[in-house]
């Protein structure tokens, strides 16, 4: 009898677990579209980011000439 009832409740057991198991599983497709979106984001910051630098860079160099041609600057700086 008691064989039975530790069979009865490892059953139990093994049920429960295969029931958070597959919460698991949804839970962890969840993240990963999840981390996907954030790389999509962190990409799309990177890009951003690379285009401001150049178009500031651009601006530096305007700034740089127009200060050399009103002699605000050394024409060596």
């Amino acid at each position: 009898m008691a064989e039975i009832d530790i069979a009865s409740h490892t059953l139990e057991l093994l049920k429960r677990l295969n029931s958070k198991m597959d919460s698991f599983g949804l839970e962890l497709g969840d993240l990963k579209m999840r981390m996907a979106s954030v790389e999509d984001h962190l990409s799309g910051l990177t890009v951003s980011n690379a285009g401001i630098t150049h178009r500031l860079d651009r601006i530096e160099g305007r700034l740089d000439r127009i200060e050399r041609r009103i002699d605000l600057r050394d024409g060596n700086a």
